[in-house]
């Protein structure tokens, strides 16, 4: 992976939630995304620790609960990989969201007493819109 490839948001201890969750969430993001080349090993506990400005412990507690979610896998002397079951898993969740997401936007529709047309006139208004 090249150095600098993650986009993490803001890991910081005046964000919400402790720091280790923070550089999970951020994995998983970039994971589901696809920015992260599965060919590639993450960056070390200790570059990424540095990197954030967090201790290694923050770091090595992130991993471990990436591994235990089936996210990463750790391959002694060679680094952290992505598990791809673990990609495949995480884009099948996001994909549910976003279904569940469409499906509510679609009762929220009807309910206002839009039809169908109007409803996909305007998905197909979001979608043409740039957002990041």
């Amino acid at each position: 992976m090249n150095k600098g490839s993650l986009r993490f948001g803001p890991i910081s201890p005046a964000a919400s939630g402790p720091l280790y969750e923070q550089i999970v969430a951020a994995v998983k993001r970039e994971v589901a995304a696809g920015r992260v080349d599965p060919s590639e090993p993450l960056p070390s506990i200790r570059t990424l620790a540095a990197d954030l400005l967090v201790s290694v412990i923050t770091v090595k507690r992130a991993y471990e609960e990436l591994e235990r979610n089936g996210v990463i896998f750790k391959r002694q002397g060679l680094g952290a990989f992505l598990a791809p079951a673990g990609v495949q898993r995480l884009r099948e969740e996001n994909a549910r969201a976003a279904r569940a997401g469409l499906k509510a936007a679609i009762e929220a529709g009807r309910k206002a007493g839009l039809g169908d047309a109007e409803i996909l006139d305007l998905f197909q208004h979001e979608l043409s819109e740039k957002t990041t």
